[in-house]
């Protein structure tokens, strides 16, 4: 009887523990299947607050089983002391881990230096952010590859970002000091133009021993087409400066085939071919990143449309608060079914 007395103490000992770790564990397995399994497709972007909601859930169920241990409080304050020195240990020591790419991505959430779409530079990677995770964020480059780079990377290095109110577009060429620059500038402020930069300008970068440097800028407002306008650029450059009977070649240039003294190497005009126009080739290289882009600025222009709308309904003197509440109900739906489908 007293063997049974003692099973029964040490199962009444042991039952706060025992539901504690049930509860937190069922309660575990519903949120992850709630907020991540049956949206495995949502991506890094739209993962990152489940995730850390998860995450701040696990810590509170760690605190929740310390305190239903069957110890004395003195005994129990001292394994919540063990458990924040060995958190605080792994956090401090903890610099090219996880968790210091997890820290990262939080500061990278506040400190907001780009947003899913912009052309990012750093160091020796270059193109667009298709998704931002919670312990890595991934570009798109020119050869439409998608590179995950840590986020420790990116807080730890320069990263420079094109506006999206414009960009600027440049070109760089070397020319004899037998053309004056008096002739040379207003044909390069030409060719930005003609490639369709707004406000170019011309600047002499260097005076070397065989030539002049020059470089010809201009503001592209739509950045998307930030590759296209290069190779239009230069382009633009070839055509005007050959078509006014400017050589963009070296000083040393040494040809083994016998010219004519006052024969130039400028190729002859070629008459282009009018049919269909090529797609941009950032519609192919950056598919990913542009669709990332649609769909977040989808959902911030339905989310502004509703705060909106709710603002317009606190108004207690606007006369049309019964057409609000449906324009209201119906942009819920929109942003409801907009999230379903993003979730597929």
């Amino acid at each position: 009887m007293s063997f049974l007395n003692k099973i029964f103490e040490i199962m009444v000992l042991f039952f706060p523990l025992l539901l504690t770790v049930l509860g937190f564990g069922g309660l575990l397995w519903s949120v992850h299947r709630i907020l991540i399994g049956r949206h495995s497709n949502l991506g890094n972007e739209r993962m990152f607050s489940r995730q850390l909601a998860m995450l701040g859930l696990i810590f509170v169920g760690i605190v929740a089983i310390t305190l239903a241990l069957p110890v004395s409080d003195s005994s129990r304050n001292q394994v919540i002391w063990i458990i924040g020195l060995v958190i605080s240990g792994i956090f401090a020591f903890s610099s090219s881990t996880i968790f210091a790419n997890l820290m990262a991505g939080i500061l990278l959430r506040i400190t907001k230096p780009f947003r899913i779409g912009d052309f990012v530079y750093v160091r020796d990677y270059f193109g667009r952010v298709a998704e931002r995770g919670l312990f890595d964020t991934e570009i798109q480059s020119e050869n439409r590859e998608l590179i995950a780079i840590p986020n420790t990377y990116l807080i730890s290095n320069p990263v420079s970002t094109v506006p999206g109110s414009g960009a600027i577009v440049s070109a760089s060429l070397s020319l004899g000091y037998d053309v004056h620059h008096a002739k040379v500038e207003p044909l390069l402020l030409k060719a930005a133009e003609k490639s369709g930069l707004e406000e170019p300008f011309v600047h002499i970068l260097e005076l070397g021993n065989y030539a002049i440097t020059y470089r010809v800028s201009g503001v592209l407002s739509e950045v998307k087409g930030l590759i296209t306008a290069r190779s239009n650029l230069y382009r633009a450059v070839l055509d005007v400066l050959h078509g006014h009977g400017i050589e963009i070649t070296s000083p040393a240039y040494m040809n083994q085939r016998r010219l004519a003294e006052d024969q130039s190497c400028i190729p002859e005009p070629v008459m282009e071919k009018q049919g269909e126009k090529a797609p941009a080739a950032e519609e192919i290289v950056f598919d990913k990143a542009e669709l990332a882009q649609q769909k977040e600025d989808t959902k911030n222009d339905l989310l502004e449309n509703i705060k909106q709308l709710e603002k317009e309904l606190k108004e207690e003197a606007n006369p049309d608060k019964d057409k609000i509440k449906k324009t209201l109900e119906k942009a819920r739906e929109r942003l409801k079914a907009f999230d379903e489908k993003a979730a597929e």
